[in-house]
């Protein structure tokens, strides 16, 4: 159950004390897109993402990685001036080593950011990257994220009898 644990929990990514993990040595932000920094609904960044994302970018590089298509994260690329990888069919590895090797990151130079325990927490950790989880966006979501979420509750009640992750106690 341990590769379902995140190193941090956070409310959402505005409230990721960034400086902390600067300080930590983490150079590359992995960001997942849906229910992380936009709903499922929004097509594209607004105001708030867009000043983030660029305030960000002065002290990392910031990739959105996500099991979206290429259709769906072009306004995003575009609108935010930043690097995404589509498809990355994550947990598995296969993209993430794609990104270490194709921008020179050791694994722990780099944070994977997210909404899920089933792609990008376990994604992450299996890597060896710092792991954030923040909470979804909304509750609105595709069928088969409904299904991930239901697997995922049933793993956050084990983690939570045995002390390690109780939803909405956030720590860094």
């Amino acid at each position: 159950m341990d590769i379902f644990v995140p190193d941090i929990y956070a409310q959402s990514i505005y409230t990721i004390d960034y400086k902390k993990l600067k300080k930590r040595g983490i150079k590359c932000l992995l960001f997942d897109l849906n229910n992380t920094i936009a709903s499922y609904e929004v097509l594209y960044p607004d105001d708030k993402l867009r000043e983030k994302m660029f305030e960000l970018q002065r002290d990392f590089k910031v990739i959105i990685v996500s099991n979206s298509n290429k259709n769906r994260l072009r306004p995003f690329k575009e609108k935010l001036n930043i690097d995404t990888s589509f498809s990355s069919k994550k947990p598995f590895s296969k993209k993430y080593k794609k990104i270490m090797k194709m921008y020179n990151f050791k694994d722990t130079e780099i944070c994977m950011i997210g909404d899920s325990l089933l792609t990008d927490i376990w994604g992450g950790n299996r890597m060896n990257f710092t792991t954030i989880l923040v909470n979804a966006i909304s509750e609105e979501e595709p069928f088969h994220v409904r299904i991930a979420r239901s697997i995922e509750k049933k793993i956050i009640k084990s983690l939570n009898k045995k002390g390690i992750l109780f939803k909405g106690e956030y720590y860094d």
